[in-house]
């Protein structure tokens, strides 16, 4: 039954993010008129498109929010894994007073229906929580260093022109790729809950609304929303340090820009150091059918067993 509320709530979100974006666009568009006045004090400077720094600067900021997004979709995705291992885990260690493991404890109650208080084991979600709080917080620091560094490196290393024309890429293209990822996420988590309801969810084609439902949950409320966040924040430093670029030509203050992008890189090469900004597979040291991934040959690939969909029958085993 709620389902159907879900499915409602949704659509309503999608649209309503719409909105969200076209406020951010206007905020950023504000401060966009607003850079240019500071910029353009104490000498004229032409921004015209066809211009090759500003162009440079608009095809940068058409690329920004795809690589935004990119980072935010593997901070859920490395952030849901480290929550697996800590749910697998729980099912082999956490343990009643009677000796019983979580994971026996869950097996009995879907065999049998029932399990006596004595023979219940409570799991450690304060665990869960901790590992969600700290990862929404630590996975945001890659995102915001580069929402911050990139126009400072734009208008001190080449000048406030590429820096326009960098806002206005940026600008035009989240603006569009928030709206697709809003309606697109809803899209793909509603076809899911229409398998779930024609009952066709073993299906090859229920299995890919799943895989799309797991795509569009971080579309539709990190990635899309992110991004009206990355267009006022560009444009907000970028008003910032208008003051600092006032009137100056292309290439002027280089050097000033360069050491901010050698910061940059630093700060890249710590958050490697650290593991937070990484492209390696999240579940690449997970457990490999229940057993200890170190056990497995070298090379051999990740095999995460799914969970069954549906009501299991009595005496199945749980991987």
């Amino acid at each position: 039954k709620t389902d159907s509320l879900d499915a409602l709530g949704n659509t309503t979100a999608a649209m309503g993010k719409g909105f969200a974006v076209g406020s951010a666009v206007l905020t950023a568009l504000s401060l966009l008129a607003a850079f240019k006045h500071e910029a353009t004090k104490e000498k004229v400077l032409h921004f015209e498109i066809w211009d090759p720094i500003l162009l440079a600067g608009t095809l940068l900021g058409a690329m920004l929010p795809f690589f935004f997004a990119a980072l935010t979709m593997m901070s859920v995705g490395k952030a849901a894994a480290e929550m697996i291992d800590e749910v697998r885990r729980q099912f082999r260690e956490v343990k009643n007073a009677k000796g019983i493991t979580l994971l026996k404890a869950i097996q009995t109650v879907t065999a049998t229906g029932t399990i006596s208080e004595e023979d219940d084991v409570e799991p450690d979600s304060d665990r869960c929580v901790q590992i969600s709080t700290r990862s929404s917080v630590k996975e945001m620091i890659a995102p915001g260093v580069y929402a911050v560094f990139t126009p400072m490196i734009t208008g001190f290393m080449v000048g406030p022109r590429m820096l326009m024309g960098l806002l206005a890429g940026c600008i035009g293209s989240a603006a569009m790729m928030a709206i697709m990822m809003g309606n697109a996420g809803g899209a793909w988590d509603n076809s899911k809950k229409l398998c779930e309801k024609l009952k066709i969810k073993k299906t090859d084609q229920g299995k890919a609304c799943v895989v799309g439902d797991t795509v569009g949950d971080p579309f539709k409320d990190t990635s899309g929303p992110s991004l009206d966040i990355l267009l006022k924040l560009m444009a907000m430093v970028s008003l910032l340090i208008a003051p600092l670029v006032d009137g100056q030509d292309d290439w002027e203050t280089w050097y000033f820009g360069l050491i901010v992008l050698v910061i940059c890189i630093i700060a890249t090469l710590v958050l490697m150091q650290k593991n937070i900004l990484t492209w390696q597979d999240p579940l690449g040291a997970a457990s490999i059918g229940g057993g200890d991934a170190s056990e497995a040959p070298a090379g051999a690939p990740t095999v995460v067993k799914a969970w069954s969909d549906g009501p299991r029958e009595a005496g199945a085993s749980i991987d």
